[in-house]
Parts: structure tokens; sequence; C-alpha cells
């Protein structure tokens, strides 16, 4: 469970950082070319690269879920929890069978009452 948590932590922090890191490398020219587009491309062209790159994190968080072993996330029943519903149910099981018993000879006892009475 905490590998889980780690990895959307680490992929929630890339959505924020990726897209900031493009905004900033266009606006201060460390991308190459940048320095030499107008304000309004530099803005449009850095915008969708910063949407691309969180496009492209998503899609490698996706790619790391897919990858993931079935049988490290299956979840396992609790033992003790197990082990109470087990009692729980022999102990409803021999109640039940008990009282079946009962009835039965209650049943007998009343036929018995009816034959005598006729």
């Amino acid at each position: 469970m905490t590998g889980v948590i780690k990895k959307f932590f680490i992929t929630s922090m890339a959505m924020w950082i990726a897209p900031l890191a493009v905004l900033y490398g266009f606006y201060y020219g460390y991308i190459p070319g940048a320095s030499q587009l107008s304000a309004e491309n530099k803005t449009l062209i850095s915008g969708f690269i910063a949407v691309i790159s969180v496009n492209l994190v998503i899609g490698f968080y996706i790619c790391m879920a897919m990858k993931e072993s079935q049988a490290s996330t299956a979840p396992q029943p609790d033992p003790n929890f197990l082990a109470e519903a087990k009692a729980s149910i022999n102990q409803s099981e021999t109640a039940a069978s008990s009282s079946t018993a009962a009835e039965q000879t209650s049943g007998k006892d009343t036929d018995q009452v009816k034959g005598k009475m006729e």
C-alpha cells in the first residue's frame, strides 16, 4: 500500500513541477530558440508544451499502474476476523442442530399425546 501512495505522490508532484519548469524555461530563455520568439508565440508554445508534459506524466503513471503485479495488490483477509467468523458459524450450526433435535423430540411427544387422546 505504501508503494502505491509513494508512486501517486511522486506523480502528483511531477504533474505540478513539469509544466512549471516548462513555463519557467521558456520565460527565462533556458530552452534553445525560445528567446527569438515573440511574447505571444512564447506564451502559446510554452502553454502547449506544459499541457503535453502533464499528459506525459499521466501516461507514465498509467503505465506504472498497468505493470504492477496483481498478486501484490490482491487484498488479504484479516486472519483474526476469519477465525472469529468460522467460530461464529460453527456455533450457530451447533445451536441450529440442537434446536432441530429438540423440535423433533417435542414433535414425537405431541404425536404420542394426540394418540392417547383419540
